[in-house]
């Protein structure tokens, strides 16, 4: 699908390798591809005794899996960190501000610079949000924002990630097991650190608790359960943060405030970090049959008696047609132009876009508005014709569920093989943090590699892996 594209290698030019692996590069050719084969073994050994799974939904072999980790360190110079988290600093901010905006003053509707349909008509957008502000300010607790990079200092913003991201824990795991596996590595190279993001997490959460709690707020996770895909991640985030790991029928509403059950009695909770989608978060206002939320926690929530984390109705800001609008978001809010750029998006709800991806939809990228995990997409160039013509009459019966991109020369970082090393087409997830001391982006991230030569999709749900992410230190 990719063999008439030509790709940016991060780590080999034909001259050798890019400054940021140089290093890396001088180790790697003193290894002995034996050993490297038993390190990639032991990794695995080390995930799967770890517990570190995730599920894949819809499919009847849906049992847990590993995420195939790959050994080769995807390795950024601080330049282009540097670069890169001021991008995501002026983004989150700015994604911020918008769904303060469109909650109460909608000044960016007023002003026509969003169409009122894209909000008005949108799932994603609570009512019972209107005229609300959380504790803080803050609506985006976390934010993974999913960048791809085509050259030397080409990086683009895929989409963003401000309802429930996910990922961390395989940020967290994988330069742990680097750490095991080869640590002389990083005596010779300096790499920043991303083990404080647990501390950082706990400490970023506690700064948005009420004005009216206690002066060390208590923090708990709230997961779906066992059954939930990223189960995993919920559970060791909790671990690491040293909190409580609670699910709905653990918690319930006493005295006008949120309360987690134990053997002492009910205590309160003053930071929610949920993992459970708006639905579901409250049967009283969304989903009347969810098993899953509190009872009452939304009247707790605009009475300003718990922070909830993600806040409720930010997955708007994930909408991939709002996305397309987020230049001009950073502009109106920051009065300045967007440091990372966007992909260029075709609305399919538009007729004149809608016409010009029905044309060329062997060349494009379709996604599903609110799709994520790699799912309900189609990649032109890799489809069938008769999977274009179904998907064709697709978006023809609902456009407005539908944007479209072209397909991009994605980089590549080579993967370890038997036979040596071997490109594969990668993105990277930063996680950053926000409360009203300001953004805090941890140095790195999670780097999704598509482990199928020529495949550009990069979710764990679709054969993906991951890989560890270097930071280099000036």
């Amino acid at each position: 699908m990719t063999k008439n594209m030509t790709f940016f290698d991060e780590m080999l030019t034909d001259s050798g390798a890019r400054a940021p692996y140089a290093a890396y590069a001088k180790w790697f050719e003193s290894q002995n591809n034996a050993r490297l084969s038993t390190k990639a073994q032991e990794a695995e050994a080390f995930f799967r005794s770890s517990g570190i799974t995730f599920n894949v939904y819809g499919q009847a072999d849906a049992e847990e899996r590993l995420i195939p980790f790959d050994l080769v360190p995807r390795v950024l110079s601080s330049r282009e960190w540097t670069k890169l988290s001021k991008g995501i600093d002026q983004r989150v901010r700015a994604i911020n501000a918008f769904l303060h905006d469109i909650y109460n003053r909608q000044e960016i509707l007023r002003a026509g610079v969003v169409p009122i349909d894209l909000i008005a008509q949108n799932d994603a957008f609570l009512p019972q949000m209107i005229g609300f502000t959380p504790p803080g300010d803050v609506y985006t607790h976390i934010v993974g924002t999913d960048i791809v990079r085509t050259g030397e200092d080409e990086f683009y913003v895929l989409e963003d990630n401000a309802r429930t991201p996910s990922g961390v824990s395989y940020m967290l795991e994988n330069r742990e097991t680097m750490l095991q596996m080869f640590p002389e590595l990083f005596s010779k190279i300096k790499v920043q650190p991303v083990s404080d993001y647990p501390k950082s997490l706990r400490r970023s959460l506690a700064a948005c608790a009420p004005k009216s709690c206690p002066s060390k707020p208590c923090v708990a996770v709230l997961t779906p359960g066992i059954h939930n895909s990223a189960y995993y991640e919920h559970s060791f985030l909790a671990d690491q943060m040293g909190v409580e790991l609670v699910e709905g029928h653990d918690l319930r509403v006493v005295d006008g405030h949120i309360a987690k059950r134990t053997t002492r009695g009910y205590e309160r909770i003053d930071v929610l970090y949920r993992r459970v989608d708006d639905d579901f978060l409250d049967p009283l206002t969304f989903n009347p049959n969810s098993m899953l939320g509190v009872p009452g926690i939304m009247d707790v929530y605009r009475a300003g008696n718990i922070t909830i984390a993600n806040a409720p109705g930010t997955g708007i800001a994930d909408d991939k047609a709002i996305y397309s609008y987020i230049p001009d978001i950073v502009q109106f809010y920051t009065g300045e132009p967007a440091i990372l750029k966007n992909v260029q998006t075709f609305r399919c709800s538009q007729p004149d876009n809608l016409a010009y991806v029905l044309d060329n939809l062997a060349d494009l990228v379709v996604k599903e508005v609110h799709g994520s995990g790699g799912y309900g997409m189609l990649v032109g160039p890799a489809a069938s014709k008769k999977e274009l013509s179904a998907f064709a009459a697709k978006l023809k019966d609902n456009p407005s569920n539908y944007i479209a991109q072209p397909t991009l020369s994605l980089s590549t970082v080579p993967i370890f093989t038997e036979s040596g090393l071997a490109p594969r087409h990668v993105d990277l997830r930063p996680f950053a943090l926000m409360s009203p001391e300001g953004v805090n982006i941890t140095p790195g991230g999670l780097t999704r590699v598509a482990l199928t030569e020529g495949s550009l999709v990069v979710n764990s749900s679709q054969g993906g892996g991951t890989k560890d992410t270097w930071i280099l230190e000036d």
